[in-house]
């Protein structure tokens, strides 16, 4: 396939950071409308999994970072905007298969009960439709804010206990470092001036799911070492978990000598997401004399993609971007159907 037939005219590639709607290039006109039905179909067929995510984000403290989400996809996206504006995006049906997948992870998280798998499946179905509208190359370029949008997706509440029993063991150890009495039982932690539980919104969960969230964002933005990726990602997992701990046994040896009123609302006051924030600000100056690469310049580049003969080999069929809409549809309204037969006793 010619790069011609992938690529806008550089003489009509607008600069799209400070262009209006209405100089977007015509070539990317219909495929934005039909992604934007597309994923309006799809929002609408797991629609109550969508008002769930949003619940939580809004209401639970633990994933009210996943507000920033999609800004941060949103900024990501815009960072590439002028490398968006010389490629022109080509319907690739195999895409489908992505977003099939995706519904029946979807449909069978709806019919289990089990949300994380419901919730996975209503944003893969996004992700699927992406690519099957835009395109393998315009979907490599974006790689980075479409595969962040996995964390869209509330998750944590099932490592809970886990984190409770290592946040009571860091504590334990530093209060009896610390030379006060305690005893510990399970997430029960007895000292002189009364019992303290390491209670589930204690455990950290809130921190670590924040922290992954960011860590991943500045690895792929920062870095371009796979090596120092893991490492900073693993670092901030670690620091996270350690920090947690440290903030438990403050509120204990505080408890020791202010009482266990003045102690308690010293934790909410500085120890919430002021705490977080000082660990964050830490754990990026740490990193900070190792970046390698600036925000802007993430993932690939135009030249790059051209380059990649198997994204040519791959688009090489000429899909219809209404036909790839239209299979969309038809797999969302396949999947309520399915929803409605497999779940009518149970009114999901």
């Amino acid at each position: 396939m010619p790069p011609e037939s992938v690529n806008a005219p550089a003489s009509h590639s607008p600069n799209w950071h400070s262009a209006p709607f209405g100089a977007i290039p015509a070539v990317w006109k219909q495929p934005l409308f039909a992604l934007l039905v597309s994923l309006a179909v799809l929002v609408a067929a797991t629609g109550r999994e969508w008002g769930e995510m949003v619940h939580q984000w809004w209401n639970i403290d633990t994933y009210n970072h996943i507000l920033l989400v999609p800004l941060i996809v949103l900024w990501l996206i815009w960072l590439k905007a002028d490398e968006l504006a010389e490629l022109a995006p080509r319907a690739w049906a195999p895409g489908l298969a992505l977003v099939a997948v995706a519904l029946v992870l979807w449909l069978a998280g709806r019919v289990t009960g089990i949300n994380l798998i419901a919730h996975a499946g209503a944003v893969g179905a996004v992700q699927g439709a992406l690519l099957a509208v835009l395109g393998v190359r315009v979907w490599t370029l974006l790689a980075l804010p479409f595969v962040f949008l996995a964390f869209l997706v509330p998750f944590g509440d099932e490592i809970i206990p886990f984190l409770q029993a290592i946040t009571a063991q860091i504590a334990i150890a530093l209060t009896q470092w610390s030379s006060v009495p305690a005893v510990i039982d399970g997430i029960y932690i007895d000292t002189p001036v009364g019992l303290f539980i390491v209670a589930e919104e204690c455990s950290g969960v809130k921190f670590l799911v924040a922290m992954v969230t960011l860590a991943a964002l500045v690895s792929f933005t920062r870095f371009t070492s796979w090596s120092r990726r893991a490492i900073f990602v693993g670092g901030a997992m670690v620091l996270s978990v350690l920090a947690n701990g440290v903030r438990a046994w403050g509120t204990i040896y505080i408890a020791q000598h202010a009482g266990v009123e003045f102690a308690a609302g010293f934790d909410h006051i500085v120890y919430g997401w002021v705490f977080f924030a000082v660990i964050v600000a830490l754990a990026l100056a740490a990193a900070w004399p190792f970046f390698q690469s600036e925000p802007e310049d993430y993932g690939f580049t135009v030249d790059e993609l051209k380059r990649m003969r198997w994204i040519d080999r791959i688009e090489s069929r000429e899909d219809s971007v209404i036909s790839v809409c239209a299979g969309i549809a038809a797999l969302a309204l396949a999947s309520v159907i399915g929803a409605a037969i497999l779940t009518p006793a149970t009114g999901l």
